[in-house]
């Protein structure tokens, strides 16, 4: 693939801000006829000029019982999840990573949507992002033209880490998806991205 259309095709990375925040959540399961699940962490990462500069990890309290798919994935139990925080405890301290900068999101259909429901769900303060970047979406024609796997929403992050060359920091977490590790995995896809 050509320079010239490597950049065309990742271009919405090299247009990033020189700051933004990754966002990652895990929760009880998946949205379904119920609405949404409940948010059991939110992990945030800062990234300054193409380094991480600050992370953090809030658990929350979840409006739903865990699932056993969930918690196989995330590793929480629903014993351990009820002993968090509630959302309206944890949203103040939130707020200030988020608010007024690009949120990054792996998969913002799923995590931004999460969000944007537990901020109404109990009337928080509105988050006011300066917008929402889908990693998976954006990465998507890229991918393809690289012939990396795609679902229907783009590439999943350990493709995408697999076929840079990246680390797995899930494989420290016992291949355990948190919102921490998760965030900092998108992090260094990114990153790894607005270079090429």
């Amino acid at each position: 693939m050509s320079l010239e259309l490597t950049n065309q095709l990742l271009w919405p990375f090299k247009s990033l801000p020189d700051e933004y925040v990754v966002v990652d959540t895990e929760s009880t399961g998946l949205f379904d006829s119920g609405g949404a699940p409940g948010m059991v962490s939110v992990g945030l990462v800062l990234v300054c000029k193409g380094k991480i500069k600050k992370s953090e990890e809030f658990f929350v309290r979840p409006h739903r019982p865990m699932t056993d798919e969930a918690s196989k994935i995330n590793g929480i139990t629903q014993k351990q999840a009820e002993h968090h925080p509630a959302f309206c405890e944890q949203w103040p301290k939130i707020l200030p990573w988020i608010k007024g900068r690009l949120l990054a999101c792996h998969n913002a259909s799923f995590d931004w949507l999460l969000i944007v429901d537990h901020i109404a769900r109990y009337n928080a303060v509105a988050a006011r992002p300066a917008g929402v970047f889908c990693c998976q979406r954006a990465a998507q024609p890229w991918a393809q033209a690289k012939e990396i796997p795609c679902s229907t929403r783009g590439p999943s992050l350990d493709k995408l880490s697999e076929y840079l060359g990246l680390e797995n920091l899930r494989h420290a977490q016992a291949n355990k998806h948190g919102a921490l590790v998760d965030a900092k995995q998108t992090a260094n896809v990114i990153i790894r991205l607005q270079q090429f």
